[in-house]
């Protein structure tokens, strides 16, 4: 049955329901285990993050930001103390403030960006990878709530806001434009700019926020009436949004920006917002496993989450009579795939602020399955039940590693829904506050004035 979702959208709405004691306990062991991820996969001499359990893995970027964010959560929610999250975050700003900026070719960045996966001991340039605007917005999204969190009078936390505003300002998203009013993926030091530009709505949103907010080079406001040019707007299932197929994308700008009651134009004209945008985003992949057009005989209203994610192999075989193509990494989605059977546990935990209707009875789910064995960091990336490989005697696949940027979301977007801790943070970050008002985003929290947020 198709279903219709509509509300009357509020600034600041409080949880849809209720969450019983046992789910409450289920929600922090998962936090808790996620957050572990970030205590084990780290280089402490640098702050570095490993990009996934694997030990010959280099260190993401992003998964960096992630931890920097996830650390004042640990202090708030005993994890871990003050004193040891000051410490590894006052090590990682350190590392990225004297790290080579240059355009050499085993750098660690250039112009204030950084490269997408960096050596884990060393800290310089792997796998021929690009210097990433994304990847390194996320890591600076991370050091401003850092900055923001560890604001107390003692020389380290004082270092740690004049570093995180030192390497923010350092950005120069002006030279990511590269001569169109789009920002470009990222730049090789060979090669150049990359081909592709951060267009239609994508993870980039808070790529734009931050790039306008800059106060040292900011990109003018057409970069962003640019980039949503290109948006569609789709009816699925009777829900009308604004579409991206993976599920993450609906989430990641998420982690810090609280949308609730915020407009653009875009918005405005369609008499929604971002994270009302999102809930209807969860529910069409919802409704999606529920219809279920390839017929895939494990998806159901609780088994659901379709995004960029591991995956079983590129393959292609025949099971139970049904010829099936599989992929590794790719970037799953709903309705429209790519869907071979892949479903990412976390992604659907990480969606609990915008439906934790749908979302609570599904972690529910994904806990009894055998998704947290081995390396036990919260739900494992991802899984299939539908692979089969030639001589297996049962059909069923799960990845075998965890990735920093999956647990990092279950981190922070578990307490966004219980505690509105990471968005009450950057709702009074003055460098998002202006980039917002510079997208054209008004409304809600946006034209009250910032206050302080949290006690030491």
């Amino acid at each position: 049955m198709a279903i219709t979702l509509r509300c009357k959208l509020k600034a600041n709405p409080q949880p849809q329901a209720a969450i019983s004691p046992s789910m409450l306990a289920l929600l922090r062991s998962l936090q808790e285990e996620s957050f572990a991820y970030f205590v084990h996969q780290v280089n402490p001499a640098n702050g570095l993050i490993r990009d996934k359990t694997d030990q010959s893995a280099p260190a993401s970027i992003a998964a960096v930001g992630m931890a920097l964010t996830i650390y004042p959560i640990g202090v708030e929610r005993g994890f871990m103390t003050r004193r040891d999250a000051v410490a590894i975050t006052l090590a990682t700003l350190r590392f990225f403030a004297g790290s080579e900026q240059g355009t050499g070719v085993d750098a660690t960045g250039y112009k204030g960006f950084y490269y997408h996966f960096l050596d884990m001991q060393s800290g310089r340039r792997v796998w021929n990878c690009e210097l990433s605007s994304i990847d390194t917005a996320l890591l600076i999204a991370g050091m401003l709530t850092a900055a923001q969190y560890f604001d107390g009078a003692d020389d380290d936390e004082r270092a740690i806001g004049e570093l995180a505003d030192m390497l923010y300002r350092r950005v120069d998203w002006q030279w990511m434009l590269a001569g169109s009013p789009l920002l470009s993926h990222g730049y090789k030091p060979r090669a150049g700019f990359l081909k592709w530009r951060w267009e239609g709505y994508s993870e980039a949103l808070i790529l734009y926020i931050l790039a306008l907010g800059s106060p040292t080079f900011p990109i003018g406001a057409d970069s962003y009436a640019a980039q949503a040019a290109s948006y569609e707007w789709k009816t699925e299932y009777g829900i009308d949004y604004l579409y991206a197929g993976p599920l993450f994308i609906h989430q990641m700008s998420h982690l810090w920006i609280d949308f609730r009651g915020l407009r653009d134009d875009f918005m405005h004209a369609h008499d929604s917002d971002y994270f009302e945008n999102s809930r209807r985003a969860t529910h069409v992949q919802q409704q999606y496993a529920i219809h279920n057009p390839n017929d895939f005989a494990h998806y159901s209203a609780l088994c659901w989450g379709f995004t960029a994610s591991d995956g079983p192999g590129n393959k292609v075989l025949t099971v139970d009579g049904v010829k099936r193509r599989f992929y590794n990494y790719t970037a799953r989605g709903a309705p429209y795939g790519p869907d071979d059977g892949t479903v990412a546990p976390w992604v659907a935990a990480a969606s609990l602020p915008f439906a934790p209707e749908i979302v609570v009875p599904t972690i529910e789910f994904f806990h009894k399955l055998p998704l947290c064995e081995v390396d036990p960091y919260g739900f494992k990336a991802s899984f299939s039940a539908a692979y089969k490989a030639p001589g297996m005697d049962h059909p069923g696949w799960v990845s075998p590693y965890h990735f920093g940027i999956n647990e990092g979301p279950t981190v922070i977007m578990i307490d966004n829904h219980l505690h509105d801790f990471t968005w009450k943070l950057m709702r009074s970050n003055r460098y998002l506050r202006d980039g917002l008002k510079r997208a054209g985003f008004r409304g809600g929290w946006l034209d009250q004035p910032p206050h302080r947020t949290h006690q030491s």
